[in-house]
């Protein structure tokens, strides 16, 4: 392997290993800030904010790419409907009913399974053995996690419905995750990122004015403008969603879209980590057992044997 090769793979790995870290904060800036700002009002600002962000580096690859991008409204539509105002909505709304740990865990976990199964069964992707074997393993760290230790317990199993809305969110980031393969070719990176950041934000925006009338019906808080509630957002709109999917694209570039994938499974460890710092959540050996026994499937479905 040549100099520049590891170079390239050494810059690769550091790249996604930032972009997990900022994506973690995701979960404890919902969890954080759950009392002082509603779901929907957080999402929309978040995407607003980054709209507006990559506006100026988006601005002429929008020009130029405007035939195409009408040509595809109806599956940017979907594509930001899933990946962008339902998944994070139902992340903010999870959040006002479980915790930060379990946001992460669940949510980071069971959503590449429904995107296996959706790959198969509408791109026609072959599922190795292998990666059946990690899946099956996945679900039992995630269920080990939902019995707080025992598996007896999933006989009187019932879900919370912060765990609810976070596995409805992971649904509908598979959803997001199978159809970003199909990315007209013809729309560069940045181009996509603005009109699915900008798309997502409109339709995110009749439900943010009904909010704004009906905070009662959703969680009766009403939103008290100050400091932390800003920076959460620019943290949110800047740091999660702009910096991260333009690095992580990078870091793809450089490891490969399969290599650089394994490092999303750092977020629900930083995420736990930083609950435990931040938020003083508990952080128990359950939680600890059940990041190992996923990781244990995610990397037992990312294995390759050569003959």
């Amino acid at each position: 392997m040549t100099q520049s090769a590891q170079k390239n793979i050494y810059t690769g790995i550091g790249l996604a290993v930032l972009a997990t870290f900022i994506w973690s904060g995701n979960f404890i800036v919902a969890r954080a800030v759950n009392k002082e700002i509603p779901p929907i009002s957080l999402n929309f600002y978040r995407w607003l904010v980054a709209s507006i962000i990559i506006f100026p580096f988006a601005f002429k690859k929008f020009k130029a790419e405007w035939k195409t991008v009408k040509q595809s409204w109806h599956y940017l539509f979907w594509i930001s409907l899933t990946g962008i105002a339902l998944f994070n909505t139902f992340v903010y709304i999870g959040a006002h009913y479980t915790t930060a740990i379990n946001l992460a865990l669940i949510g980071t976990t069971s959503s590449p399974i429904m995107s296996v199964l959706f790959a198969r069964i509408f791109l026609k992707e072959k599922v190795g053995w292998m990666k059946f074997a990690g899946m099956v393993i996945c679900v039992l760290g995630v269920l080990f996690l939902l019995s707080k230790g025992n598996f007896k317990n999933l006989v009187h199993l019932q879900f919370g419905e912060g765990d609810l809305w976070v596995l409805l969110a992971a649904f509908c980031f598979a959803i997001y995750n199978t159809m970003v393969k199909k990315k007209p070719a013809a729309i560069s990176p940045v181009n996509f990122l603005f009109v699915i950041f900008s798309f997502g934000t409109l339709l995110v925006l009749p439900f943010y004015l009904w909010e704004l009338n009906n905070t009662s019906a959703v969680d009766p808080i009403a939103i008290w403008w100050n400091s932390k509630i800003i920076f959460s957002i620019l943290y949110l709109g800047l740091g999660a969603s702009v910096i991260c999917f333009l690095i992580w694209n990078m870091a793809i570039r450089k490891l490969g879209a399969g290599r650089t994938a394994l490092f999303g499974n750092l977020i629900p460890v930083f995420s736990s980590i930083e609950a435990a710092i931040i938020l003083h959540e508990e952080f128990t050996w359950v939680h600890i057992t059940s990041m190992l026994i996923v990781f244990l499937g995610i990397l037992l479905a990312n294995l390759r044997f050569k003959r």
